[in-house]
């Protein structure tokens, strides 16, 4: 969580301002993350409607991999200029809730069922990256810099996909 909600944002390379507040949706004023990771389920549902299951399955790993690797870097140049951990940087978000669509992939049956199941991982991840249970404080208070920043939400986006998993498996 961030801990400079009302630092100033100073200059910094637009390049990463971009990437790291997700094409702007960082600055959304209620809740940035959760609406970056609701666009993030969005564009991963809408991948889910073009591609077979297989490009689907690359797609999601190509983004969950991309998304860690570009945040961290991100994330330590945008430290520089906002601050540790600012508000507006949304990569994490964007990474976690990509992470936490991964039980959904190869679902068979109605298109419902893998949406219903990615769209569960995402509300899962958001409740425990907002709440921090069981070593996200921890990781999140720890760990500096960009892994700190996505490490915290790696964990939580873990803990979704645990859920979800069984979720899959029992209903």
């Amino acid at each position: 969580m961030s801990n400079n909600n009302n630092h100033h944002l100073g200059e910094a390379p637009w390049f990463h301002v971009i990437i790291s507040t997700g094409f702007g949706t960082g600055f959304f004023p209620w809740g940035p993350g959760t609406f970056g990771g609701l666009i993030a389920l969005l564009i991963w549902i809408g991948l889910y409607f073009v591609l077979s299951p297989l490009w689907l399955c690359v797609a999601t790993v190509a983004l969950v991999l991309g998304s860690l690797f570009i945040g961290v870097w991100t994330d330590n140049v945008m430290e520089r200029y906002w601050g540790e951990d600012p508000r507006t940087v949304i990569i994490d978000e964007y990474f976690g809730t990509w992470m936490a669509t991964l039980p959904a992939l190869f679902v068979d049956g109605p298109a419902w069922r893998p949406i219903l199941l990615a769209s569960l991982g995402f509300v899962l991840f958001r409740i425990i990256d907002i709440t921090k249970p069981l070593g996200c404080r921890w990781v999140d208070r720890n760990i500096h810099g960009g892994w700190g920043c996505m490490l915290d939400d790696a964990l939580a986006a873990f803990y979704a996909i645990i859920v979800v998993t069984i979720v899959r498996f029992v209903i």
